[in-house]
């Protein structure tokens, strides 16, 4: 019987939900009448939180020239909306259990996707782009649909793994071809399912062909060089055997030089160990 994208998001235990703290802040930010003390209460209920955003926000992620002490101090910095983003790149990654061990390491897995999402995030920084921390958890989340197919039809995913390796394809393609979908496709479910504003949502879902963006291009092109850049680093991975295939069009609407690229990379690595630890150190 043929698999379908929705049998994976259907079920007892199938879809993750998303901590509470996320929607509460989402909530609290959406009335006109919040206060960056509101929204400061509510992540300081959560100590294992607000011990990994001090972190993360103190680290070389920020650069920051003086220490943050409190949440609060980082909403003034930062604002509201940067510390939700964070807020939900940081809770993300204690959502996916039980991915057996022989389809992917975990470790390896995140990983990668801070890799990525800080690679989104310096692209988006030589672009100017205001609130760049939207592309660093779109660059950390555009695999997650792998990890719900992993966990769900782990055997289809085993032969996916071996076509890619063997007949040096990317991994997508080859979950196209054997399953049916690609890991892109259940993550736009699951985004939708979360109620995810729809940049990232088309981030994670054109990741690998960013062409096929409608609303957001520019998001899924960031996403799909990050994604790129980190596979040929060889930074954690997600599965992929090799690196995936690469979109020409998606690096001319970055409208940025090569020369970069040295930068990026020396960036990349003075800020990753930081950042990796600041976030891995809530991976259970």
């Amino acid at each position: 019987m043929a698999v379908e994208p929705k049998d994976l998001l259907q079920g007892y235990g199938s879809i993750p939900s998303l901590p509470m703290i996320y929607y509460r802040i989402e909530e609290t930010i959406n009335r006109s009448a919040s206060s960056l003390t509101d929204v400061g209460k509510i992540v300081g209920r959560d100590p294992g939180l607000t011990a990994r955003l001090l972190k993360l926000v103190n680290s070389a992620f920020y650069g920051f020239p003086r220490r943050i002490e409190t949440v609060s101090q980082a909403l003034v910095v930062i604002g509201l909306n940067q510390l939700r983003d964070l807020v939900l790149a940081t809770s993300i990654i204690n959502l996916f259990q039980g991915i057996p061990k022989d389809l992917v390491s975990m470790e390896s897995f995140w990983r990668h996707s801070i890799a990525c999402g800080l690679a989104a995030r310096l692209i988006a920084d030589r672009r100017n782009e205001a609130h760049p921390e939207r592309f660093f958890v779109a660059g950390m989340v555009h695999d997650v649909g792998r990890l719900i197919m992993y966990k769900k039809i782990g055997d289809l995913c085993r032969e996916a793994l071996i076509k890619a390796k063997t007949k040096g394809i990317p991994l997508a393609v080859a979950e196209r071809e054997t399953i049916g979908f690609d890991h892109c496709e259940i993550g736009r479910m699951l985004f939708k399912s979360w109620g995810l504003p729809g940049s990232l949502e088309e981030a994670v879902t054109c990741h690998h062909r960013p062409g096929k963006a409608g609303l957001y291009p520019l998001e899924a092109a960031v996403v799909h060089v990050a994604d790129v850049l980190v596979n040929a680093f060889r930074w954690g991975t997600s599965g992929e055997p090799g690196v995936p295939e690469f979109c020409p069009s998606a690096w001319e609407m970055l409208e940025l030089p090569e020369a970069i690229l040295p930068d990026l990379h020396r960036n990349l690595k003075g800020q990753f160990r930081q950042v990796a630890d600041s976030i891995l150190g809530g991976l259970q």
